[in-house]
């Protein structure tokens, strides 16, 4: 596909990713190696988007991540589809890989600037954001609500459509136990400190948890989409990923066991899934959604 051009909407959907049982480390290998590259399929500055996909698509990472590492497998799969896809990288200085650290109201404001510019670039009215961990919860939903994601009062000017999350921190983690233990040793700062403040901005309890969750979970106007699994060994219980609907909003919570049984998907490899990646699409696109083709995927290694 030439650059800056999308699929036509008479080209057949490309075949979900699969033989990615190597992706996670094979990603983290790539992070280490390309911190501050986009992965292939996106940030194509020229893309315009198209009649059948006229909003672009987003990625936001997740903590101690980058845009290379985190979506290897979903930023080429979107751009086959027909997407304008765009990885922003937030968090983090140039040239270290593990990103996703900084405080979540200063991620967010990054992320602003990010979307701001996506629009610019591309004539587009809104975007679709797809983020994994903190980059499908807690920062983007900071952005939504306190950085200029949304109108509430005029939801026809949000910049965003929908939110899509995969394992998102959405209601704080316990970070199995870790982040209970460090809460009740009066730890947080001094291991925040070295991990960073998105440590303790993401735990349960946290301020940034409980200002963002005062007033509901939603912003009128945008499609929010849950992807969890059962085995999420990081966003602890895995059911604080879920969200509420709020007034003018919608949630779509699922667990993707409940589509696909022989999905072991935790955390990290969620990621670099291929059930998963076919829910993205049809969140993405719901008046074309089509059957999951479950394929087993492995932890740690994707599938």
């Amino acid at each position: 596909m030439a650059q800056g051009t999308a699929a036509a909407a008479t080209t057949p959907d490309p075949p979900a990713p699969r033989g990615q049982l190597l992706a996670g480390p094979a990603a983290l290998i790539g992070g280490l190696v390309h911190p501050d590259d986009p992965p292939a399929g996106a940030n194509d500055w020229s893309c315009k988007p198209t009649k059948e996909h006229p909003r672009p698509v987003v990625l936001l990472h997740g903590t101690f991540a980058n845009a290379y590492d985190n979506w290897g497998v979903m930023s080429p799969y979107l751009k086959q589809l027909g997407y304008c896809v765009f990885a922003a990288e937030y968090g983090g200085t140039p040239g270290n890989p593990v990103k996703a650290t900084a405080h979540v109201p200063v991620s967010a404001g990054e992320i602003a600037d990010f979307v701001d510019r996506v629009l610019k670039s591309t004539g587009a009215h809104q975007v679709d954001l797809v983020g994994h961990s903190q980059g499908g919860g807690v920062t983007p939903r900071w952005y939504l609500r306190f950085a200029g994601g949304t109108d509430s009062a005029h939801p026809e000017k949000n910049k965003v459509h929908s939110l899509i999350g995969l394992a998102p921190s959405n209601h704080g983690t316990t970070a199995s136990g870790l982040g209970t233990l460090t809460t009740k040793l009066g730890l947080n700062k001094p291991v925040s400190a070295v991990l960073g403040e998105a440590y303790e901005d993401q735990l349960v309890g946290s301020e940034v948890n409980t200002t963002l969750d005062k007033d509901g979970d939603t912003q009128p106007g945008v499609d929010y989409t849950v992807i969890a699994t059962k085995l999420d060994e990081v966003v602890t219980p895995y059911t604080h990923q879920f969200l509420t609907a709020g007034p003018k909003a919608t949630v779509k919570n699922i667990t993707i066991q409940d589509i696909c049984p022989r999905d072991l998907s935790e955390h990290v490899s969620i990621a670099f899934d291929s059930n998963a990646a076919q829910l993205v699409r049809n969140a993405l696109d719901p008046a074309h959604a089509k059957p999951v083709e479950c394929t087993v995927t492995l932890p740690v290694l994707g599938g």
